[in-house]
């Protein structure tokens, strides 16, 4: 007997026939012999309908309300899918967030789950129950809802199975694992069979779909080896699992493209020491993540600053960068029409030549560099987004990802 952990994703339970294909899944599980943790999200579209009425009735809406509002999606998962176990005759037992024992930091609409209660999940699994819990969601000490941010019910299925100990962690989603690319837009992509924590990562925060950087953190901080699979076919998925030695024979494993970015240009600030810290102090202090940032040479006692954040909070940085301008000076301009295209790879350690390769294709499709970043197993540019596809395309071409 194992102890499992399945978490299905918004398609997966998008309406009541996929519910019951999910429960179906899960009975099989269970009727194998196996204790079962469900992790499932809002149906598909149900968070977005909610967060259009939210913005209907008040342009910037309390992120502590947001939290209240969101949390229904899931609430609404967790009790059908329970319903339709109990119809194949299966014991199960729904949870909030709250209910099992998921205590958060007190950040709304992003917060970091700090502790895990697992004393009455564990009591519901020695009585032979299934449990289902509400992904994306917790509570904070003072008893107020927390939601988790994107992903937010993958980090919840991967921080129960670290809290429960559980033998295995399936991420059940509607593609059947890890591309080299995303196959609605190479046609020839190839699902891989494993992939390291650290190119999962990586890829994850450059644009893949699959998982969010959060979830894959604390799988690997945790040990949680974890698979990517379909869950509209029996078809194996992706193990995602500590690098081991055989993988750096493969430079690059995959391209990631993010669409849903915005390149922010600080033009004119004082060029000395401590405007950067004022810039990005503020943008920080409104939970903003950046990425890519450079500084021009200075000129005539000024300086450029371009960085990047994600596109859903560019209405955040304008107002967050207005106190922060006020004191050095400057102007702050925006372009939505970008994308940042990455090549991620652990035998990047080892092999030269992956910069000059992929700039050589880039070139050969006509997209221009804006801005260039490189960690030891990545390299990412930001390109014009109507080259984004072509780029991709020509990039996973260029690097033979085609191949097994």
């Amino acid at each position: 007997m194992a102890r499992i952990v399945q978490k299905y994703g918004g398609t997966s339970v998008g309406d009541v026939d996929r519910i019951k294909n999910v429960a179906n899944r899960v009975k099989v599980t269970r009727d194998a012999g196996h204790e079962v943790v469900v992790v499932v999200s809002a149906r598909a579209g149900v968070t977005n309908e909610l967060i259009a009425k939210a913005k209907a009735v008040c342009a910037l809406p309390s992120e502590r309300e947001m939290d209240q509002l969101l949390a229904i999606g899931e609430q609404e998962t967790i009790a059908l899918t329970a319903m339709a176990l109990h119809g194949l005759g299966v014991p199960a037992v729904s949870y909030t967030g709250a209910q099992a024992g998921i205590f958060t930091d007190k950040v709304h609409t992003k917060a970091k789950i700090r502790t895990i209660d697992a004393k009455p999940l564990e009591k519901d699994l020695s009585a032979g129950n299934v449990i289902i819990v509400a992904g994306f969601q917790g509570i904070d000490d003072d008893g107020q809802v927390t939601t988790l941010g994107r992903g937010g019910s993958d980090l919840t299925a991967i921080a129960l199975a670290a809290a429960i100990k559980a033998d295995k962690c399936e991420i059940y989603t509607d593609v059947d694992g890890v591309y080299t690319a995303d196959p609605r837009v190479v046609k020839d992509a190839r699902k891989l069979e494993e992939i390291s924590y650290d190119e999962m990562l990586e890829l994850a925060s450059l644009g893949s779909k699959v998982m969010q950087t959060r979830s894959v953190e604390f799988a690997a901080k945790y040990g949680v080896v974890f698979e990517v699979r379909s869950s509209f076919n029996q078809n194996p998925g992706t193990i995602v699992k500590q690098e081991v030695a055989y993988m750096e024979k493969v430079v690059v494993r995959g391209v990631a493209v993010d669409k849903d970015q915005a390149k922010v240009v600080v033009s004119n600030v004082a060029d000395k020491p401590g405007t950067a810290a004022r810039v990005f102090r503020a943008l920080a202090d409104a939970n903003i993540n950046v990425d890519m940032i450079v500084q021009n040479v200075g000129r005539g006692g000024l300086a450029n600053l371009t960085f990047t954040v994600p596109l859903s909070e560019k209405d955040k940085a304008v107002h967050a960068l207005a106190p922060a301008l006020k004191d050095v000076g400057g102007e702050a301009s925006f372009d939505e029409k970008i994308a940042k295209l990455s090549v991620v790879g652990v035998g990047m350690r080892t092999h030269s030549g992956v910069a000059a390769a992929l700039f050589d294709a880039l070139a050969k499709v006509g997209a221009n560099l804006e801005l260039i970043s490189t960690s030891e197993i990545k390299i990412s540019v930001v390109i014009a987004k109507d080259k984004a596809d072509e780029a991709a395309r020509a990039v996973h071409a260029a690097f033979g990802l085609e191949q097994a």
